[in-house]
């Protein structure tokens, strides 16, 4: 059973002054882990939003370009057959740009025309990614997060925050494969759509659209997600949350 995530707060508080949090966004560049050059630990890769998915735009699979949207919750990379037959089988890896490449091995699986591959945790191994969704990049970040400013939440075996839906603290896996809100499982009834309150390390989104469907535990997609920095560590098994006042709610 999944433990609920442990939240805590970064250097900044909540109530911090919207003047203050101005000043960090024009010039704290080399504070917030998306700003400026990456540093030789950490490589950015660009994505564009195609249907409320990220799709990789620079990276290739055995040096095979393709369609690869991304998932922070999926746990192995899964390949559709016919571009796995274009890659080649056996060893594959994900080449991140001239110097960087990732082995994995994938599962190989009919996609339904979704894209090519759907990149999973597997990929990064005990290291982290973060998430700019305004800038359309994806970080790989060798060293781990930059927990400062962030809301942390900790999990145990899916990356995972608390959200309050409609008053109750929800354990909701973090998965940018969702292209909704908030997706709740339907246990026994019809799935539907149904208005709830929702509010997001400490972020009100009032009454938000969300979709009642077949998953196991509740889950947390871009349409939400979209709305922060999103840093996920998997060696320490950490999400970090940081709103991002670039982002009109």
């Amino acid at each position: 059973m999944l433990q609920e995530p442990v939240k805590e707060v970064g250097m900044l508080s909540k109530s911090i002054p919207l003047a203050i949090i101005a000043l960090l966004v024009s010039s704290c560049g080399s504070i917030l882990p998306w700003r400026g050059e990456a540093p030789a630990s950490e490589v950015n890769l660009a994505f564009t939003i195609e249907n409320n998915l990220l799709f990789l735009t620079t990276a290739e699979i055995n040096h095979h370009p393709g369609r690869m949207f991304f998932s922070t919750a999926q746990p192995r990379t899964l390949v559709d057959p016919s571009f796995a037959g274009r890659a080649g089988a056996g060893r594959y890896s994900l080449q991140l740009n001239q110097r960087e490449s990732l082995p994995f091995t994938p599962v190989v699986m009919n996609l339904a025309g979704l894209g090519d591959a759907l990149i999973g945790s597997d990929v990064w191994g005990s290291h982290a990614v973060t998430i700019d969704y305004r800038s359309g990049l994806l970080t790989y970040q060798k060293e781990g997060i930059h927990p400062d400013y962030m809301t942390i939440f900790r999990w145990r075996v899916e990356p995972s925050i608390l959200a309050d839906i409609d008053g109750q603290a929800t354990t909701v896996v973090v998965d940018s494969a969702l292209p909704d809100t908030i997706v709740l499982p339907r246990g026994n009834a019809p799935p539907s759509r149904r208005t709830a309150h929702v509010i997001v390390a400490g972020t009100d989104f009032g009454n938000v659209d969300i979709a009642i469907g077949d998953v196991t535990q509740a889950r947390i997609g871009n349409r939400l997600l979209s709305k922060f920095l999103v840093s996920v560590d998997y060696g320490r098994k950490q999400v970090g949350l940081w709103r991002d006042p670039r982002i009109p709610l």
